[in-house]
């Protein structure tokens, strides 16, 4: 998530193009990169005291302008869902799912090191409009609106749980990615993130990101890639966690929006007719096990960010597409989330961030 910008001769090169310019201030990414556990963890696998981050902080913003019907929530389990498109995204949209997801924005700018973005835009060619799709609370549409008070960001999203009080140049839509796009104007810079499992024709929204976009400008995504990984054998098979991460997995798959849509992003892009495209991956570790400091922090964000999410992940994939009881769902929770303290399990997901520019349209080369 950086500021920077390429010409045609720079982009030539798809490290030049999509590597941050500091990337020596990162932890080491790659899909052969081992991480070190911190050995002297191992005797308390659970202390997850230096992992204290509230739940409540963030409080829903009241959006009572919009229309009544996208407002009437499906309830399901405790938890409310979007009514706009019901049932075509599985998470809830409820308070303390948002405050996940406002915790899980600054796991995402510590990844890229401490960037909203790792795309090279914004010096050759004016950054004039924006769009962020599938925007959640907002939370990127609104850093991104302050570092560029210049540019137009627009913002999209099934659930209407946005801000009212926003950045002026800030505007937001409950829209469906996966409809016909209508927007009149072209943006210079499409950014997703966390979209996996949210889609299901994911070469189509990266055709239509291609007829919106303004030659030069860029497209990035940042997705986790499953399954969940370890190098050194202490994720056992029969393990609760990884289990219950392989039938994410399949009640995804089920649904029709797959949870490792990620492994396929950079083919998609480049049928869809952009070049140059950037796969450069980091990692999340479980939890605080690493003992490089960078990743020991980036476990504990991904702890707090993966422990409140189990329950909303797993409540509506698991009873409607796998046979689940909620009870048994719940019992299930249990165990995975003692493995996901313990710190003798040294596992990790592989997150993949996809940077590509559309150099030409029509004939005409950027």
């Amino acid at each position: 998530m950086t500021e920077a910008a390429s010409s045609p001769k720079d982009v030539a090169s798809p490290e030049a193009a999509a590597t941050p310019t500091d990337a020596a201030s990162l932890p080491a990414a790659g899909p052969d990169t081992v991480i070190e556990a911190d050995a002297e963890l191992n005797n308390f696998p659970d202390n997850d005291n230096d992992s204290a981050f509230g739940s409540d902080s963030v409080v829903a913003s009241d959006t009572a302008s919009l229309a009544s019907s996208v407002l009437k929530y499906r309830v399901e389990n405790g938890r409310t869902y979007h009514a706009y498109k019901a049932g075509s995204y599985f998470m809830p949209n409820d308070e303390h799912e948002n405050s996940r997801l406002d915790l899980q924005h600054n796991l995402c700018v510590m990844t890229l090191g401490d960037k909203l973005y790792s795309s090279p835009v914004g010096k050759k060619m004016p950054l004039n409009r924006v769009l962020d799709g599938g925007t959640g609370t907002g939370i990127w549409a609104m850093d991104f609106a302050d570092e560029h008070p210049e540019t137009a960001v627009v913002g999209t999203d099934l659930s209407p749980i946005q801000p009212v009080f926003v950045p002026p140049n800030v505007e937001f839509f409950i829209d469906d990615l996966e409809a016909d796009w209508t927007f009149v104007k072209p943006f210079d810079f499409i950014y997703f993130r966390m979209m996996a499992g949210s889609l299901k024709d994911w070469p189509r929204l990266f055709r239509q990101s291609f007829e919106h976009l303004r030659p030069g400008g860029y497209v990035e995504i940042l997705d986790p890639v499953l399954p969940l990984l370890c190098d050194d054998g202490t994720l056992k098979e029969d393990s609760a966690l990884l289990r219950w991460n392989n039938l994410m997995l399949e009640a995804s798959n089920i649904f029709g929006a797959t949870l490792g849509s990620a492994a396929h992003y950079k083919q998609q892009l480049a049928d869809a007719g952009f070049v140059n495209v950037v796969e450069v991956t980091h990692k999340w570790p479980t939890n605080g096990w690493p003992k490089d400091p960078l990743y020991k922090t980036l476990g504990e964000w991904n702890f707090a960010n993966m422990y409140e999410g189990v329950s909303g992940m797993s409540l509506f994939l698991f009873p409607n597409f796998l046979g689940w009881s909620i009870a048994e769902v719940e019992l299930f929770i249990i165990d995975v989330r003692k493995e996901m303290k313990d710190r003798r399990i040294h596992a990790y997901w592989n997150m993949q961030v996809c940077s590509t520019i559309l150099l030409q349209r029509g004939g005409k080369a950027y």
